[in-house]
């Protein structure tokens, strides 16, 4: 399927931006980048010349390195650019530090910032192509899409199927992002966590069905992706402790044999065994996890490619 006349935004922070269209081109993108990551040779010269600035105000491993991986499979150049080792750690403002960025004429910035909404204020201020690798507990736009990818490799499709999201809800970015992603491409999607980690509105902003427990949102579902509590999100303590967690919310194998034969098991990572999951269900055929990161390399593959190019269509002087 063609979708060369998909206009595309300049900017990625999140996906409420796409159409099921849109999503679907990205997905399909991301499945022939794929194959060069299992050549011989894993590379390509699609960026080539181009530079790519991967800006991590806050920790991250798995985003992080995926977006390396990406950019350097496609033939860019990186440089990689934390808050410790910038002049933020001396005071200077977030816009001071991109501006500084933009004086290297990059020609896309990947950021995660601890702040919701760091990745709009740059895109709306810089003319490279802002990619939003994490705001905050706002939103976390590629790795929705690589779930969303990695259901629909397993699966066949999205459209029409169940997919349950537990755990701390309130402080999640990625569940955020996959709810918007998930329902544009027409999933059933039901949402579980405590009391207090969740939010209000999340059924009539979102249109998932809500629960307290996990019973109900695991019954008959094709896909459950579970979700560490996020401690640093947190200003002060809304659960007993780990093991009250665990024994009321957390995944094993007697609550997953509630959800359909097969069910995908997804978790963003990084995962506390124990907790969200017992070791057994970790390990379990339905596993997907280690293929999530397989695939985001893919689906950040894509991206570049999409919004970098897209950024030399509407303008062509940048490419002279």
């Amino acid at each position: 399927m063609a979708y060369e006349h998909l206009s595309w935004p300049k900017d990625l922070i999140d996906l409420d931006q796409f159409t099921a269209e849109h999503l679907l081109a990205i997905l399909d993108s991301a499945e022939n980048f794929k194959e060069v990551s299992e050549r011989e040779i894993k590379k390509v010269p699609t960026l080539r010349g181009k530079l790519v600035v991967l800006f991590f105000h806050e920790n991250s491993t798995r985003t992080r390195l995926s977006f390396e991986v990406a950019a350097k499979r496609l033939s860019a150049d990186t440089i990689a650019l934390s808050a410790s080792g910038s002049s933020m750690s001396k005071g200077e403002t977030l816009l001071d530090t991109a501006r500084n960025i933009m004086a290297m004429n990059p020609d896309a910035l990947v950021i995660r910032h601890s702040a919701s909404g760091a990745p709009l204020f740059l895109g709306e201020r810089l003319a490279c192509p802002v990619l939003n690798a994490g705001d905050g507990a706002h939103a976390h736009p590629t790795q929705a899409l690589l779930d969303l990818m990695t259901i629909r490799q397993k699966l066949g499709r999205i459209d029409g199927l169940k997919v349950a999201i537990i755990g701390d809800i309130a402080h999640s970015r990625v569940a955020r992002s996959n709810m918007i992603g998930l329902r544009t491409l027409g999933a059933s999607v039901s949402v579980c966590g405590p009391p207090s980690m969740m939010v209000m509105g999340l059924r009539e902003e979102y249109g998932v069905s809500v629960h307290s427990r996990p019973e109900p949102a695991l019954e008959g579902a094709d896909a459950v992706i579970m979700l560490r509590i996020q401690l640093e999100r947190q200003s002060g303590r809304l659960f007993p402790g780990a093991r009250e967690y665990a024994s009321v919310y957390g995944l094993n194998a007697e609550r997953l044999a509630l959800a359909k034969p097969g069910c995908l098991l997804l978790h963003p990572g990084p995962v506390n065994q124990g907790v969200e999951l017992t070791p057994e269900v970790y390990d379990c055929p339905q596993s997907v996890i280690l293929e999530q990161v397989t695939n985001g390399v893919a689906i950040r593959m894509a991206l570049l490619y999409l919004l970098v190019d897209n950024s030399e269509r509407r303008n062509p002087a940048a490419a002279a």
